[in-house]
Formats: structure tokens, sequence, C-alpha cells
């Protein structure tokens, strides 16, 4: 299991994001698995970090400008590479999943974990990402008791109208493998 400790994922690099605030209560009931890429398509770099952190420099892409008065932000960001950043403690609110419902509950950011995959809604993901997301996940329903299996998904499921992610190329069998295959692994 990777560690959590006072709300921060120890396997992490920590970059503190200020788009966030305070639940309004301690219930984590939901993951939400989103996509992003900064330029669309365009992985790696310091791009997705410096939008989650508020210091996008919109002079480096044409695409910036029309997002630079966005407030955004995930509790994390699994890259390409498996590599794991946290921008915000798991018990604070990130600003990732706007307008919501999940199972006629509005605002899922005040409920939920949003998880950012390094992608977009029509490329594979990287193997690597699902073994890091898969033992986020496992760590994650073992510090917060109301998550498990059942309380996973994508933007898309609570957010129909508006958001596509993680997408057709996002594997939800794999992903539930390699979760079954963690549990009984450590269970």
């Amino acid at each position: 299991l990777l560690s959590i400790n006072d709300h921060l994922l120890s396997a992490a690099t920590y970059h503190a994001s200020p788009h966030c605030d305070d639940r309004t209560h301690d219930n984590i009931e939901l993951i939400v698995i989103h996509n992003i890429s900064l330029p669309e398509r365009e992985f790696g770099g310091e791009h997705v970090i410096n939008f989650f952190t508020g210091q996008l420099d919109i002079s480096l892409h044409p695409f910036f400008k029309q997002i630079a008065h966005l407030r955004v932000s995930a509790h994390l960001f699994i890259r390409r590479t498996g590599q794991i950043i946290q921008f915000v403690p798991f018990n604070k609110r990130a600003w990732h999943a706007g307008v919501s419902n999940y199972k006629g509950r509005e605002c899922c950011n005040d409920f939920s974990i949003g998880i950012e995959m390094e992608g977009c809604d029509d490329i594979t993901y990287a193997p690597e990402q699902y073994d890091s997301l898969a033992q986020v996940t496992h760590s994650l329903f073992s510090v917060y008791p109301l998550l498990n299996k059942d309380k996973i998904v994508g933007h898309s499921d609570i957010a129909p109208e508006r958001k596509t992610d993680p997408g057709k190329s996002f594997d939800w069998d794999h992903y539930h493998h390699l979760l079954k295959a963690l549990a009984s692994d450590i269970g």
C-alpha cells in the first residue's frame, strides 16, 4: 500500500494549489477519474502543474488564453510515466467536477476525490498510469471507509452533458482487474 499521512500521499510530489477550500463535511464518498493534457493531446512538461497552481503562462500557447480565467484543481495528477503529483490534501475540496450530480447529489466536489490522468479521450493510457491509479485507489480505500470499487466514476458519469473524460480509451475492465488483484494480494 502507498501510505497516506495527514491526507497526503507519501509517494506523490506535492505542489500546493490555491484552487481548493474546506469541505462542508468529512465524508469522502466518491472517486472521480478525469483526463487532462495541456496543450490538448500533448504530454509531459509543466503546463498542467502550472494550470492547477494558478501559474500558467498564457503566452506559451494560444489555447492557454482560453482557459486563463479558470480556477481548477484536482487532488492527484498521474503522468503517463506513472508519476503521481498531488495538488490538494484529500480532506480539502479540490475544484475538479464543476456542475455535477452523482445519484441525485449535486456538487460532487463536496464529497469526492478528483484524479486526473494525463491523457485524452481517444489515446490509450499507459500501463504505468493504471498501476499507479490502482495503487492510489487501494490506498484511498484503506483510509477513507466510505470509498469502495462501486464508488468510482468518470467525469462523464457525473457531468454527462458537459464532459466526456476519461473517455473511450480508458480501460475500466483492466483498472478493476488491477484493483481486484491488489485486494487479493494484500487481503
